[in-house]
């Protein structure tokens, strides 16, 4: 059994880690804040959004795209402020991530691909609640949660980005958050209600588990080596109530044997 150490907490609802220039990054949605933990312990406020949720990967060349839930573009950090990049539509939008070549995946009412010049292709649609997204190894499989359907989904990436073949890649005993691959191609998935994180192969079988004393929201490896899985978790309260999450959030680590690899990438 797993025992997980506290990296840092009184943070509200926390989300979006992600590993990026030796430090973990992530999402504050009660305070609206992009922020950065160093490996001393400090903490940065890198950007501020008007309108949390957010969700944000980085690009190739190290640029910053940000989601957030209610706007109606992706958003790109020009190092100062967030600017608009591409028009997405209708609000409701949700995770991203984005692959070695700077084709960006944001998912919500469907799964966009949104090609390094702003292009816009819609890949696929009629999910329940997409959530967490990850590009395997080899880049060649995308793994949507469908939180709601309590399923890993999974597509073919093309040489172009396109997505095809859509398929269950394992059924779960609760609802998949924030998913990432390791390196022998398994994934770590975060789970609200149940407060834990599982690794499991394709085809849902269980591998490893984190239990926590509290909603598992998102996971990342990362570190050095990326065998540090970095988990944010919150009390959970509902979407109506995330000031009331304020205080209950932690950023949490627990050392593990396989590395992190895929994208996001660590």
């Amino acid at each position: 059994m797993h025992r997980a150490k506290v990296r840092l907490e009184d943070r509200g609802l926390v989300e979006c880690p992600r590993w990026h220039d030796g430090e973990l990054w992530f999402a504050d949605w009660t305070s609206g804040e992009i922020l950065a933990l160093s490996e001393h312990g400090t903490v940065r406020v890198a950007t501020t959004a008007k309108a949390p949720p957010l969700s944000f990967d980085f690009g190739p060349q190290g640029d910053m795209y940000v989601v957030a839930s209610r706007a109606s573009h992706l958003l790109r950090f020009n190092g100062s402020a967030l600017e608009e990049f591409a028009e997405l539509g209708a609000n409701g939008w949700n995770e991203i991530v984005i692959d070695p070549h700077g084709r960006i995946y944001v998912n919500g009412p469907a799964i966009l691909l949104i090609h390094p010049d702003g292009t816009v292709e819609t890949q696929a649609e009629g999910f329940q609640f997409p959530n967490g997204m990850a590009l395997s190894p080899d880049g060649r499989t995308l793994v949507c949660a469908e939180s709601w359907a309590k399923r890993l989904t999974s597509f073919d990436v093309a040489a172009d980005g396109q997505l095809s073949h859509r398929r269950v890649w394992a059924d779960l005993p609760g609802p998949p958050d924030g998913i990432c691959f390791d390196a022998e191609g398994a994934i770590w998935y975060a789970d609200v209600p149940n407060a834990y994180c599982r690794r499991v192969r394709e085809g849902g079988e269980l591998l490893d588990e984190v239990k926590l004393d509290r909603g598992a929201f998102a996971c990342m490896l990362g570190g050095p080596d990326r065998t540090t899985l970095y988990i944010t978790a919150a009390r959970w309260f509902g979407m109506d109530k995330m000031d009331q999450m304020g205080g209950t959030g932690q950023l949490l680590s627990v050392e593990v044997e396989t590395a992190g690899a895929g994208w996001p990438h660590g």
